[in-house]
């Protein structure tokens, strides 16, 4: 894949990231058990930013070594093959605790693509 490529898939990565932080605000745990709509909106973004970094080429997750690529891709894996059982518990800490920084690595790599960061 190319450094193009890799890009791409990067923002789609800090897309659904920022997505999913803006359908969690102002919203509390309890509210993926009672809300359908919200804990189905939430689980599909966090399986695309996991889908989206799975077509990161092996050279991009190394030089991108911060980003914990096997973490994201195995949390898309679990939530794809074990749709019946997710956990609104992780699912939430990775709303509040892991998403915070992804979408700051997300953002100074891809303003270094871009030359911004420079």
């Amino acid at each position: 894949m190319s450094r193009h490529d890799d890009s791409a898939a990067m923002r789609h990565m800090l897309e659904y990231a920022r997505t999913a932080r803006r359908l969690a605000t102002d919203r509390a745990r309890a509210d993926l058990d009672a809300d359908e709509m919200l804990h189905l909106a939430l689980t599909r973004a966090v399986e695309v930013i996991g889908e989206a970094a799975r077509r990161v080429s092996a050279e991009g997750r190394e030089r991108y070594a911060e980003i914990p690529w096997s973490n994201i891709t195995g949390t898309r894996d679990r939530l794809i093959h074990g749709y019946d059982m997710v956990d609104f518990d992780r699912l939430w800490q990775i709303l509040q605790g892991d998403l915070p920084p992804l979408i700051g690595d997300l953002e100074r790599i891809l303003g270094e693509e871009s030359g911004e960061g420079r």
